[in-house]
């Protein structure tokens, strides 16, 4: 590699100087870095949920958080995934609520099988990279302000993520569901740039956004109530209306948030629904749409899946 002709006339030397340190520097780590596991809450998450994780016996927990407790569930997950692989648990076999304000993280990673649900609020990074369960977060029951108008969660939530599910009664932060990639995901508002980058997954959105919605979204798809058309960055995607079938899949989602988070919003669009459904809007990714197209043609003429999707991804 290095008699390359395109290593010609590199001169990595400098890569390799050693600078001057002060007598009794160390060059190297000396020193170990205490992360804080030990008092994680995970670990008494652990010890509670023995049972799930011996032989998948269910358990149910209701516990406070404080937003000094970060990750949570994290750490749990990996318990389960090593115990259970990629499968996981059957749903709701691991099933904690939590009250209070959860810190950075909530739910971060967390597998198949695994329910958190959260009342209160949460801090930034909710449902970072999850993968495969389901998270919960809505106001306490004694709360005196509509869930609607005010922020139940912070910026970046379902960064990464893969698979699950995330419900949230009210109004989140910037940058939502950014490089989700097939998490299915309900809230009640966001903030500037939701759907970034977006790659598979379903979004759907109750209330106001912000600006910049589907930026470089090239995968899965968005559904918006009374969407102002002016947010949307047009550059990748199509804004189209809805199809029957997308009609009877968002009113069993807009039916579950209503079950798991009680949500007003959802209760007033279920009451009068085939009225309000007229109300909402479908944002596809331009590329996304031609493959789906190119799957449906292969299936009905027999042609390999493979084949036409990668003809599709090269039109």
């Amino acid at each position: 590699a290095v008699r390359h002709w395109k290593a010609a006339g590199l001169d990595l030397s400098p890569l390799f100087v050693l600078p001057e340190l002060a007598p009794g520097t160390a060059r190297r780590q000396v020193v170990a870095q205490d992360h804080g596991l030990a008092a994680a809450l995970d670990n008494t998450l652990i010890q509670l949920c023995e049972g799930a994780l011996l032989d998948a016996t269910p358990v149910t927990l209701d516990l406070p958080i404080r937003n000094v407790n970060r990750t949570v569930g994290t750490m749990l997950g990996s318990r389960v995934s090593r115990a259970y692989g990629a499968a996981g648990l059957p749903d709701d076999t691991i099933d904690i609520t939590f009250r209070g304000s959860a810190g950075q993280s909530f739910g971060a990673f967390v597998p198949k099988g695994m329910t958190l649900r959260l009342y209160g609020d949460s801090n930034d990074y909710l449902g970072k990279g999850l993968s495969g369960g389901r998270l919960i977060v809505r106001p306490p029951e004694e709360a005196p302000f509509a869930a609607e108008d005010n922020v139940v969660a912070g910026n970046v939530i379902a960064y990464g993520a893969t698979s699950g599910e995330i419900y949230l009664r009210g109004m989140v932060g910037e940058r939502f569901c950014v490089r989700n990639s097939g998490v299915q995901a309900v809230v009640e508002g966001v903030g500037d740039h939701a759907c970034e980058y977006m790659t598979g997954g379903r979004v759907v959105i109750l209330g106001r956004t912000g600006r910049n919605v589907a930026a470089g979204m090239s995968g899965g798809i968005a559904y918006v109530l009374d969407l102002a058309l002016h947010r949307v960055n047009l550059e990748m995607v199509a804004v189209e209306p809805l199809t029957v079938e997308d009609k009877h899949w968002l009113r069993e989602v807009v039916a579950r948030h209503v079950e798991y988070t009680g949500s007003r919003v959802g209760v007033g669009l279920l009451a009068d629904w085939p009225r309000r459904v007229g109300s909402f809007s479908k944002i596809m990714p331009l590329d996304y749409r031609r493959v789906l197209a190119a799957t449906r043609r292969a299936e009905q003429t027999g042609q390999p899946v493979d084949e036409a999707v990668m003809e599709a991804a090269g039109a």
